[in-house]
Formats: structure tokens, C-alpha cells, sequence
């Protein structure tokens, strides 16, 4: 999450002088190694553990924790008392190939009933008539559309009703135990560390058994860097404050690449002539490949319309550039989506996720 914006000067047939660079090129996993961003110093280079069972380990732990300037009585307070959770070993190895696995792509149709349902809908209008000022102050300071917060605040945890019970030391220290994204959890454990340095208490440091925390759902490593004070009592606090956690939301949206004042995409009907093999994009994604191989080239909204592509209700200036998704298919409903739509998928990188959090954004607004 260090990086900034990069445009890809990578060209493409078929499309303008300003439709030839990806304006908004995919980031890199922004979840991934916060941990060396929030350490005072350079962290030394560590060996690779030698894993002598749970208690081996949680020695090397102890010795990277210290690398990152860990308080020894923090690390002593803690380590020593972390236990292996079988739980979510087994909830890790349960899931499924990933949203980089191209195989057997599902329609778009069934999650999205799902997860843009009457209840989050009713249930997000009612907050965001509730939130309205503080949400207008929010999106004065970060430029991000208010009910793109709720709907995130929705999907990620029932509006604060589900947050998650799991103890996050544990959690991250099993999962890093395990192995299968050691490096990943080894970083988000140490910077779960660093919180409880800076003052958060163990007994705020629960969330899903993969090591996401708070009303954002953050690793520990964006709480570090990106949670921020909402409510003005001069504490960022995104387990408990509402306005603190949908601040953060948003100061991890402008973070990620949010250009204020454009909409996230449109519904669009595409006409039966569209040359979809003429449009096909020649990007390839650092990360997440097979969500934005799904995308098309990037185009002007001038351009979508010379080719019969149509809003359906709600339009983006002629000037904007969006790609287009089918996520059911050609003769379904289509999207053009705008650079706002890939600061979406930095929060999750699947375009199921990211479409649903759109729409139900718009229900949330009466669009």
C-alpha cells in the first residue's frame, strides 16, 4: 500500500491517443507488508526459520518482532502464550482456488442477489439518513462517494454486526505457522504487535479468522497506516466509533487511487454488433490477473457511445475513461466501469465483490 498510481504506457489497438496507458494501472496487494512502513528503522535481514514444532517458531516470532523494534515487554506479554487454532487451519485449507483461479468462472447473477439484498439495502439507507452529516464532512475531507463507504461498511460486516470473534495473535501466528502465506501473516502478526504498542488493547484485537479486524476490516497493517479519527475525539478507534471506521474506509479509498466527484461505473446496454474481439485488453496485471483480464480496453465515455454502448440510467462525463465487464455474459446486463472501480477492488480483489459494493451503493443513494 506504499506505492502511488502508476500509468502503463502500454498500447492498444483500436483506441485513442488518451485511451493508450491504463489510467489506473492494478497496485500492488495493499495487504500485504505494512508491517516495514510503520518500523522507526530499516528492519535486518532474518533467517529462515528452522520450525521445531509451534515452540520453535514462536521463537523466530519473538526475534522478527524484535527486528521491528517490538517492545520486549510487549513480545514477553505475548508470544509466549500464543496457541495454535485448528479452526483456522481448517478454514484456510478450505478455501477455494483464489480470484486468480480462470477456471470456471460463475455468473455474476447469483452472488449479487446475495449480496445486494433488501436487508443491507434498508439497513444502509437507514444509516446513511443517520450519518448524513458526518458522511458529507468525510467526503469533503477525503473526496469518496458517502455511500460507497456504507456499502463497503455493509458487505464487509453487516453494518458492525458481524465483525468477527477470532483472537488475532492467534490467528495470524497460525496462519503463519501453517505456511501457506507465511510472509503475508508473519508482517500483518508483527504489525498486530506494533497496535498493542501504540496502546490498543488485546481485547479490542478480534476479527476473521484470516486477521481482518474492525468495522473497515482491516489488516492489522491498515489499521497502522490508514485508520483515522472520524468523530473528532482525537482517537482512531474502528472497532467501536462508527465515524472512525467510515473514515478510514475512505481514507483507504483516496489512499488506493480515488479521483473524487466520478461515479464508480454505470449499467449499460451493449449492441449485438459489438466487436468484443476488437476491444479485448493487451494489459497484464501485476496481481489479481484474471479479474482484470476481464476488463476491456480502456475507453472515453465518447468513445463507448460511437461504438452503440448506452447507459442504462446514470452516465460518466464524455471525457471519462471506463472499461467495460460483462459479468453474465454477452445479452446481460453489462457495466462501464471507471478508475474509482479498481480502488473498490484494492479493498478485495474480485470484480464480484467490487460490482456488488457498487450496486448496492446505488440502492443505498435511491440511484
Amino acid at each position: 500500500m506504499i506505492s502511488r498510481v502508476a500509468l502503463l504506457t502500454i498500447g492498444l489497438a483500436g483506441s485513442s491517443l488518451a485511451a493508450q496507458a491504463d489510467p489506473l494501472a492494478p497496485l500492488p496487494d495493499r495487504r500485504v507488508t505494512q508491517a516495514a512502513v510503520q518500523a522507526p528503522f530499516a528492519q535486518p535481514a532474518l533467517p529462515t526459520p528452522i520450525v521445531t514444532g509451534f515452540a520453535g517458531y514462536k521463537q523466530y516470532l519473538s526475534s522478527k518482532a524484535r527486528a521491528a523494534r517490538v517492545r520486549e515487554a510487549t513480545i514477553q506479554a505475548t508470544i509466549p502464550y500464543l496457541a495454535l487454532n485448528d479452526r483456522v487451519i481448517r478454514l484456510d485449507r478450505a478455501q477455494p482456488g483464489g480470484v486468480n483461479n480462470p477456471n470456471a468462472i460463475p455468473p455474476f447473477e447469483p452472488y449479487r442477489r446475495r449480496h445486494v439484498t433488501s436487508s443491507l439495502i434498508s439497513r444502509g439507507k437507514a444509516r446513511y439518513r443517520a450519518n448524513y452529516s458526518r458522511l458529507v464532512d468525510i467526503d469533503r475531507r477525503y473526496g469518496v462517494e458517502p455511500q460507497v463507504l456504507m456499502a463497503i461498511y455493509g458487505h464487509e460486516t453487516s453494518y458492525g454486526a458481524v465483525t468477527g470473534g477470532f483472537d488475532l495473535l492467534n490467528a495470524l501466528a497460525t496462519l503463519a505457522y501453517e505456511g501457506r502465506r507465511r510472509s503475508f501473516f508473519e508482517d500483518e502478526f508483527v504489525a498486530a504487535l506494533q497496535l498493542l504498542d501504540r496502546g490498543t488493547p488485546r481485547s479490542r484485537l478480534k476479527g476473521s479468522w484470516a486477521g481482518a479486524t474492525g468495522f473497515p476490516q482491516f489488516m492489522p497493517s491498515n489499521v497502522l497506516r490508514l485508520a483515522v479519527d472520524g468523530d473528532g475525539d482525537g482517537y482512531a478507534n474502528i472497532w467501536s466509533s462508527e465515524p472512525d471506521g467510515l473514515a478510514s474506509i475512505a481514507n483507504y479509498l483516496r489512499d488506493a487511487g480515488w479521483k473524487p466527484n466520478v461515479h464508480w461505473g454505470i449499467p449499460v446496454r451493449v449492441p449485438s454488433t459489438l466487436n468484443r474481439a476488437a476491444i479485448v485488453t493487451r494489459l497484464t496485471a501485476p496481481r489479481c490477473e484474471a479479474v482484470y483480464k476481464r476488463h476491456s480496453q480502456w475507453k472515453t465515455m465518447r468513445e463507448w457511445r460511437a461504438l452503440g454502448v448506452r447507459p442504462v440510467r446514470r452516465t460518466l462525463p464524455d471525457n471519462e475513461m471506463a472499461t467495460l465487464i460483462e459479468p453474465d455474459g454477452p445479452n446481460a446486463t453489462a457495466y462501464l466501469l471507471s478508475t474509482n472501480y479498481r480502488a473498490i477492488l484494492d479493498y478485495n480483489c474480485s470484480n464480484f465483490y467490487a460490482l456488488s459494493v457498487g450496486l448496492l451503493a446505488d440502492a443505498i443513494a435511491g440511484d
